[in-house]
């Protein structure tokens, strides 16, 4: 199956466990955030220019969302190290997980090909799922920008 068929997580569908390690190694497993609503949102790298204007949103927007009951977490193929960087310099104060061999990204259908200036290329597809206190999809968003994501995503949640 190539990259671009990743099959797209539809509402209703329960969403694919996983453990993934955090910036400091530490495992987190979805598991743990039964009972919670869930955000997961997948971005292609910490620290480069769209994906620190996504993390910094939501970060201001951490209380709001924490306050109608959300918990969120954010993916990316980097390695723990980086994270923990990227965490740091940013003050980021929701955890970020480290899927190296992004087969978390592939199994929510956020990875696939994207053009970056000109080039095909395989990577992850800036997405964010939103999953219930059971661990069902209630919304999926692909190929989302990362401005203005974070207000949007609240106006749908009713946040």
């Amino acid at each position: 199956m190539s990259a671009n068929m990743t099959v797209k997580l539809q509402p209703g569908t329960p969403a694919p466990d996983f453990t993934l390690p955090d910036a400091e190694g530490k495992p987190v497993s979805l598991a743990d955030y039964r009972g919670k609503n869930v955000i997961v949102y997948f971005y292609p790298q910490a620290a480069t220019p769209g994906c620190t204007t996504e993390a910094c949103d939501f970060r201001d927007n951490l209380a709001s969302l924490q306050g109608s009951g959300y918990e969120v977490l954010g993916i990316s193929p980097d390695a723990p190290e980086a994270l923990a960087h990227f965490t740091g310099d940013f003050a980021l104060t929701f955890p970020l997980l480290a899927d190296e061999d992004h087969a978390v990204a592939l199994a929510y259908g956020a990875w696939g090909e994207k053009l970056i200036q000109g080039e095909v290329t395989e990577g992850i597809v800036r997405s964010t799922v939103v999953l219930d206190p059971e661990g069902k999809v209630t919304l999926a968003r692909y190929q989302v920008k990362a401005q203005g994501h974070v207000a949007a995503l609240k106006e749908e949640l009713g946040v």
